[in-house]
């Protein structure tokens, strides 16, 4: 059972909420095939899939993806086009014996620093800063973790992140190791109910929300004890987020409150039903009176922060709600409308973890606020606070 089909049984909505959770939501990358077969590539050459190995069945592998039949079947082609795979009728799609697998190298590793610092010169010598590249990278990685979808079961020396999409998060899989040695960190970003329905699904090890209850005026622990209860949880916090309106540098529009989204012209990106940041949209509009209809691109849905900024940035789109830091990475204006908190949701039963302790004692450290405030629109006075429910 997907988690938007789990939530409808548990929690009454409206019939406009309900098929904005479950209508269908393309990738944005209409070269997604070719992210398909890498990401089953790699999982061969690293040997995690071996040779007689069957892939996942195309309709498997369409829901974890969220894309059509066509696109894996594609990939599964260029995956046997590069002689990884074989299919046959009734026998499904299975790597071919004697594939040679890629260990990690001092030489291999080389070859890619060297490929890093040829494309750092490139983008230098056209102007942009340390900083600029610094930023770029982080968010590619973002939406590349972004189209791993589906939770799994935990991999040997893997800790499993399902929830809403957060810079930091996404800064700390790929830093994981250091904070953790011999782990890694793996990201799902499906919105913040989903990290908590993963959890009580036990599909996930931690949950990250930022879910604020509009009859309590609190953030998360509501919903905790509403879809986990009788369990308890830590909700060790990451840090409180500046979410507000982003738009084009300068602000052209003149855009500086919700009320300006209605105006003629003007075209919005969404964040998908779900997440924390739809959950305080459209319990704003409500107080405010407004109908989220009479805003135009209001059903243009998308998973991330970083996707929001990037369509204002490409202007596909004038203005978005998301992250102050998703602003700042892309250039672009913001106004703040509130300040919420984000938490990392984590069961009792895996809270002494070695990999979750250390997760736990680096949020709680210098280290940690640093991140956050380089990485701007944060405010860690509370980093790595646990506070616990139930």
């Amino acid at each position: 059972m997907v988690w938007a089909e789990y939530y409808l049984q548990k929690v009454p909505l409206s019939s406009t909420v309900r098929l904005n959770m479950l209508k269908y939501m393309p990738m944005e990358d209409e070269y997604l095939y070719r992210q398909i077969a890498e990401a089953v590539r790699q999982q061969i050459l690293k040997g995690v899939l071996k040779g007689g190995d069957r892939l996942p069945p195309v309709r498997e592998m369409t829901a974890r993806w969220g894309c059509t039949l066509g696109t894996v079947q594609h990939a599964y082609r260029e995956l046997a086009r590069q002689g990884l795979v074989v299919s046959r009728a009734g026998q499904g799609t299975r790597v071919l014996e004697g594939v040679a697998t890629a260990p990690e190298t001092p030489l291999r590793r080389a070859s890619l620093v060297h490929r890093a610092e040829g494309f750092l010169l490139e983008v230098l010598t056209a102007g942009y800063t340390p900083s600029d590249v610094e930023d770029a990278v982080r968010v590619a990685l973002e939406r590349w973790r972004t189209t791993q979808q589906g939770a799994s079961p935990a991999a040997a020396g893997e800790l499993r992140f399902v929830g809403s999409h957060d810079p930091a998060v996404a800064w700390l899989a790929g830093h994981f190791g250091e904070i953790a040695a011999g782990t890694t960190l793996s990201l799902s970003f499906v919105g913040s109910l989903g990290g908590l329905i993963a959890l009580a699904q036990g599909q996930a090890d931690l949950a990250g929300c930022h879910l604020w209850d509009e009859e309590s005026d609190t953030y998360n622990r509501p919903f905790v004890r509403r879809l986990l209860p009788g369990q308890r949880l830590a909700l060790l916090t990451l840090g409180h987020r500046r979410l507000g309106l982003i738009f084009a540098a300068g602000n052209p529009a003149a855009i500086g409150s919700l009320a300006d989204l209605t105006r003629l012209g003007l075209r919005f990106v969404n964040r998908q039903a779900g997440s924390g940041t739809r959950v305080w949209l459209d319990a704003a509009l409500r107080h405010l009176g407004m109908d989220g209809r009479s805003i135009h691109g209001f059903d243009e849905e998308v998973m991330t922060h970083s996707a929001v900024a990037r369509l204002v940035a490409e202007g596909q789109a004038d203005v978005g709600l998301g992250l102050e830091s998703a602003a700042r990475a892309y250039g672009l204006g913001f106004a703040a409308l509130t300040r919420e908190r984000y938490d990392l949701a984590i069961p009792q039963a895996g809270w002494q973890q070695p990999s979750v302790q250390a997760l736990a004692a680096w949020l709680a450290s210098p280290a940690a606020k640093e991140l956050l405030n380089g990485l701007g629109g944060y405010e860690a006075a509370e980093t790595g606070a646990v506070q616990w429910v139930g």
